[in-house]
């Protein structure tokens, strides 16, 4: 039987890419201890790789697909199929960035000459420091690397969303390395097996179309021909709205997809322009 090895990020970006994968139409189950999860797909085996290392399994053809960060793939010769706009908490990248102490002397990335730098992501800061011309120690770092500066370290280079972890603990952005999203790659080996590619293709469409869902609703509505054109300029929507018309002489059904947000505000306003039989629908996927 055709079988396709992915690989799924253990670690923060997990539970929100188990409930993409969910969204998307996938079942995966994550026992406590286990590294294989189990996936409602007999086509598909599942194991648990931290995003740091994904991309060289990939490389190698160890595994064929895997959902890792733009900053773990740079250098590394994999396909990207598709970039997932998702992180552990937010829509919006993440970013590799130089913190350093509230009071340290260091303000620009020239300051880091001559300094000690922890990171996790110590190839990345390596090729930024020799891009700008700069020579500093940098020292890998095994966690807690916010808590490293001053007595252990002058900077660090560290991945954040919102920055709140870094000002907690009293640290300050001096500049921004890297803006990363998580990608899905393959190798490719695998895409090179029209079996494969085509299953890694299907995967990615359905991924991409429960992003795009993200935030949409959908609604439909039936107005009278009188009303239908004030109806339609009320509504914003992706793409033109839908308009069927009804066994009933002169009237119209509508449906279209509109932002979330913008529901409450529009349904009176969708009222009061003629519309009658309102009603919204959740979206789990727009396929574009």
């Amino acid at each position: 039987m055709n079988l396709l090895n992915l690989g799924l990020p253990k670690g923060s970006l997990q539970n929100a890419t188990v409930d993409l994968f969910a969204k998307a139409g996938y079942a995966i189950s994550i026992s406590s201890r286990g590294y294989y999860p189990t996936i409602d797909d007999d086509e598909i085996r599942c194991m648990l790789i931290r995003p740091q290392e994904a991309s060289r399994y990939v490389e190698h053809g160890l595994i064929d697909l895997a959902v890792t960060g733009f900053d773990w793939i740079l250098g590394r010769d994999v396909v990207e199929v598709a970039e997932l706009e998702y992180s552990k908490q937010l829509r919006r990248p993440v970013r590799w960035v130089v913190a350093v102490p509230e009071d340290s002397p260091i303000r620009t990335i020239k300051d880091l000459a001559g300094t000690r730098i922890a990171t996790e992501a110590v190839e990345l800061t390596e090729q930024f420091l020799a891009a700008n011309g700069i020579e500093a120690e940098v020292e890998y770092s095994w966690g807690a690397t916010e808590v490293k500066p001053p007595h252990l370290a002058d900077a660090i280079v560290e991945l954040t969303e919102t920055g709140s972890s870094l000002r907690a603990n009293g640290l300050r952005i001096v500049h921004e390395v890297l803006r990363s999203t998580t990608r899905l790659i393959a190798s490719r080996a695998a895409m090179a097996d029209p079996w494969k590619r085509a299953k890694i293709e299907d995967l990615a469409m359905l991924l991409r179309a429960a992003l795009a869902a993200r935030g949409k609703s959908g609604l439909m509505l039936n107005v009278h021909e009188d009303n239908l054109a004030l109806v339609e300029s009320v509504l914003p929507s992706l793409k033109s709205p839908t308009v069927s018309k009804l066994q009933a002489e002169g009237w119209f059904a509508v449906n279209t997809i509109v932002d979330q947000d913008d529901v409450r505000l529009l349904i009176p306003r969708l009222r009061a322009a003629g519309a009658e039989d309102i009603v919204e629908f959740p979206l789990s996927k727009v396929v574009e």
